[in-house]
């Protein structure tokens, strides 16, 4: 079958469907999409929320709880002890299918009509302000997190503990803004890490103790501003930075920005990979398009996935799961998942569902089902009905389609329409990832939430802090600190924050200012140090003796000699970037 060009029906780009697309969407029988890869991607984030939380209390036993849900809602909300015991059963809220009304305003009823989980958390301790947390303690507005410890204003972070304000981060303690990173230990400012020990400022950097503003590291002790030291020397240096002055950090996040985009790049950052194309990648084999993924092979336009396999189009998926289509948050012990949210825990042939758990199989758009089979918008069938019934509501999904309000047309093989999402976007990863005005939302056909009306009474100005963490006393608990985006942002700003006793120890034991952003603010400054889930098709900078903008020197000699290095790649770096990105062979010849 060859390759076939189609104009997406949202943005109205063209895009290509390829060969191995078309053998994919025969093999679990679905037809092609009318959406490009990215307009499907950000329809599938906006059904995620990870950080929008409020207060409420649970509808069944009254119980305050932490919801990712706004109050005003029509949704009647469970906590998780409620939402997962048989007090009540998905099942009462069966209906029949009408053949004269399109499927989706069916299964959009039925959204509205049965309860939902408070938060994705599960056996926590003391972490109520953290969704998407597993077997955490102490975790303080930091989603998904799991088996980690005393952390705070983080973004998954695995096997951690005693981290502040990181991103994506594993088997690592006492740390402050590292990304991209394991196996890192009281360090602050590391981003793409690996093994590094009581650092600072560092950028590429793999097996290394105490080292300081330096990058394309490997293997190294006492380097300062990328000068080897002796031990006494460094020890000597490093003692004039004063980390614990807000004026002197500013500066040296200046510097470490620069010197950062001055460091060498490889086109991806990977380990042990075949046949791929994406970025932050371990383990991987004929997967593309894909973006944080760990043991992922012949996976296609994927994201932050682990233990995955023979599937398309997922973020948040595993692990283990196979054969997973269209879905977000599925793929735990799963096989034939298609066009899901929240669906996962030992379930087989579903499709169109959201939040169905504990081992089902064999449904069709239906929400919050436990242990279901055969059934139907939450109506049992025998086997015999269901498999009869189920071709007739594919056919009606072309003859009788579901329009939204921006014309698009919905037919079964596309994912849920954005309208029958239960948040607005900027409540939702999509804003995180790819961020829109107010304007730009409602004109995209998402829904957008204006921020509460909150009564702060600021007591301290950001400028108005004590420059110094060693002259900060515990009175600061007391004051309400105005963010400095004061809400004129759109990264889900506070307007304002307060520093909590857990948060000051850690500052004064890392020797760290106190901050003057709000948690939210801090955590959007994060994603824009790390790449696009975009690609283009770039040439390898290498020029022979340089890179090409004369930035980087080489300092061995290359396999393709002198003359340009020919190889090409996928790479989330775009061309207009000022980084020199070499390819896996240029670049290991510099600093492997």
């Amino acid at each position: 079958m060859n390759s076939e060009t189609k104009n997406c029906q949202s943005c109205h780009q063209e895009f290509r469907i390829e060969p191995e697309d078309f053998a994919f969407y025969e093999r679990i029988k679905v037809p092609p999409p009318t959406w490009c890869p990215e307009c499907r991607l950000v329809r599938r984030l906006s059904f995620r929320n990870e950080r929008s939380l409020y207060k409420d209390s649970c509808d069944l036993c009254g119980k305050e709880i932490v919801s990712m849900y706004a109050p005003e809602g029509p949704f009647t909300v469970y906590c998780n002890s409620c939402w997962f015991s048989d007090k009540w059963d998905g099942k009462q809220f069966g209906k029949d299918f009408d053949p004269s009304k399109p499927f989706f305003e069916q299964f959009a009823e039925l959204l509205i009509s049965v309860p939902r989980m408070a938060l994705e958390a599960y056996q926590n301790e003391n972490s109520p302000y953290s969704n998407f947390t597993w077997i955490a303690k102490n975790v303080y507005l930091s989603p998904s997190t799991m088996y980690s410890e005393n952390i705070a204003f983080c973004f998954s972070c695995w096997h951690t503990s005693e981290l502040f304000d990181c991103y994506r981060v594993d088997n690592s303690q006492l740390g402050y803004e590292i990304l991209e990173s394991s196996r890192c230990s009281t360090s602050r400012y590391i981003i793409y890490g690996a093994e590094c020990l009581d650092s600072a400022f560092l950028f590429d950097c793999r097996n290394c103790r105490s080292c300081f503003m330096s990058s394309n590291l490997r293997n190294k002790s006492y380097v300062f501003r990328n000068e080897q030291l002796s031990p006494d020397e460094y020890k000597k240096r490093i003692s004039l930075v004063d980390f614990g002055s807000y004026h002197e950090m500013q500066n040296l996040i200046k510097e470490y920005r620069s010197m950062s985009a001055m460091a060498l790049r490889k086109f991806a950052a990977f380990n042990k990979g075949e046949n791929f194309s994406g970025d932050i990648l371990g383990n991987v084999k004929n997967a593309h398009y894909c973006f944080s993924g760990t043991d992922v092979e012949n996976v296609k336009y994927g994201g932050q996935m682990l233990k995955i396999k023979d599937s398309m189009d997922i973020y948040g998926a595993g692990p283990p799961g196979e054969l997973l289509y269209e879905g977000v948050n599925v793929g735990y012990n799963d096989s034939l998942i298609l066009f899901s949210s929240h669906t996962f825990e030992n379930m087989n042939d579903v499709q169109y569902c959201d939040y169905c758990r504990l081992s089902g199989d064999h449904l069709f758009g239906c929400a919050g089902l436990h242990k279901g089979r055969y059934s139907i918008l939450n109506k049992q069938y025998t086997e015999e009905e269901y498999k009869e019934l189920v071709p007739r509501i594919i056919s009606r999904m072309g003859s009788v389609p579901y329009t939204d309000k921006k014309g698009r047309i919905y037919k079964y093989g596309e994912f849920f329409p954005s309208e029958l999402s239960p948040f607005a976007y900027n409540e939702t990863i999509a804003q995180e990832f790819f961020p829109l005005s107010k304007e730009r939302t409602i004109e995209s056909g998402f829904r957008w939430r204006d921020s509460d009306i909150k009564e702060y009474k600021i007591t301290r100005k950001p400028e108005e802090l004590l420059d110094n963490i060693k002259d900060v006393g515990d009175d600061i608990f007391k004051e309400t600190i105005e963010c400095s985006h004061k809400g004129g942002c759109v990264h889900q700003c506070t307007s304002a924050f307060r520093i909590i006793p857990e948060e000051l120890a850690f500052y004064r034991r890392m020797n760290l200012p106190l901050p003057r952003l709000c948690p939210n603010c801090r955590h959007y400054e994060r994603l824009a140090q790390r790449n696009p889930m975009k690609l283009w098709h770039r040439k390898c900078q290498c020029a022979g003796v340089k890179g090409e903008s004369g930035v980087h020197a080489n300092t061995v000699k290359h396999q393709h000699g002198e003359g340009h290095c020919p190889n090409e790649f996928e790479t989330s770096y775009a061309p207009e970037r000022p980084e020199t990105v070499y390819c896996e062979s240029c670049y290991n010849s510099e600093i492997v």
